[in-house]
């Protein structure tokens, strides 16, 4: 199917697919007339592209689990595991704004926030 068929079914600008294409997230074939022809399958791809930005994954998160996913013998079982690993980034990141958060609270009413809070006073 043509770049604009595709932007279409997968709900994607003509720009969001060049770019994916750029990057490898997607291949298609150029026929001689230099239109860009794409499988069918792209379309689910792209819906599981889609999917994983909305969970926080990065594009070169999910083109290099997407080639482990397609070789895992059992999806959900891979998918479990890559969630599992994303939980502990995010747990990660939320102790570290909590922390920022906490730094932050401390130089509330300290007259210049940029002071280390251990001079405040």
């Amino acid at each position: 199917m043509r770049i604009g068929e595709l932007a279409a079914q997968a709900g994607l600008t003509r720009d969001t697919i060049r770019f994916y294409e750029k990057i490898g997230l997607v291949t298609g074939q150029r026929l001689a007339n230099g239109y860009r022809d794409f499988p069918p399958e792209t379309v689910p791809w792209l819906q599981y592209v889609r999917t994983a930005q909305t969970l926080g994954f990065s594009l070169s998160e999910i083109a290099r689990t997407g080639e482990e996913l397609r070789d895992a013998p059992d999806t959900a079982e891979a998918l479990s595991a890559l969630f599992e690993e994303k939980i502990k980034v995010v747990d990660a990141r939320m102790t570290r704004l909590a922390a920022l958060r906490a730094e932050l609270e401390a130089r509330v009413g300290t007259g210049c926030p940029l002071r280390a809070a251990a001079t405040a006073g």
